[in-house]
């Protein structure tokens, strides 16, 4: 589950549909410019594409964008074993509380929730959460289950204006950039531990 540091990094970033995946270009854009050497692929979900454009993402990142969606593949395909196996880093960003709680419960009823389950890489989320979820007791125990599983980098939320109130609440989700650094940070601890 380490992020690798010598060689270039394989990154899957995923966007799911929170109001922020609209800004997914401008990230996919800093991530190529700020580390040219990672090989980047995208991920969104159905409800992602209410806001941002596979199309514009496919230029940005120079690939494919892969659709979270069974329907889009063969009976023959199994594109969940291949995300899985491809990645050495996944960035979920933003991850919506929907998302946040099917992954935290374990849930695997799409192609990208079952490869994050199966995955061997480091998966880095950086939650979006509506006003006031943060205080909902539900919410708090899947967070926490993210926060301590292994493999996985849960970053804080951000005070942010929401969309929907006008107001400043808790539960923006934290700039990529910095999802990156730390998914990098606890890779690098990980591999002082290994070798301690």
């Amino acid at each position: 589950m380490d992020v690798p540091e010598t060689r270039a990094r394989r990154v899957l970033v995923v966007g799911t549909g929170a109001l922020g995946v609209a800004f997914l270009p401008f990230w996919i854009n800093w991530l190529r410019n700020a580390h040219p050497e990672d090989e980047v692929r995208v991920a969104l979900t159905r409800s992602a594409l209410r806001f941002v454009s596979a199309d514009a993402i496919a230029v940005l990142s120079g690939t494919e964008v892969f659709v979270d969606d069974w329907s889009r593949f063969s009976g023959v395909e199994v594109p969940h074993v291949e995300l899985a196996r491809w990645a050495d880093l996944v960035l979920v960003h933003p991850a919506t509380l929907h998302f946040v709680s099917r992954y935290a419960l374990g849930i695997t009823d799409t192609p990208l929730l079952l490869a994050l389950q199966s995955t061997d890489a480091l998966v880095g989320v950086a939650p979006s959460l509506p006003p006031a979820a943060h205080r909902n007791p539900v919410v708090q125990g899947h967070l926490e289950v993210l926060r301590h599983r292994p493999g996985v980098v849960l970053a804080p939320t951000i005070p942010a204006v929401s969309a929907s109130t006008g107001e400043l609440e808790d539960g923006g989700s934290a700039p990529l950039n910095e999802l990156y650094d730390l998914c990098v940070a606890r890779s690098r601890a990980g591999a002082k531990g290994a070798t301690a």
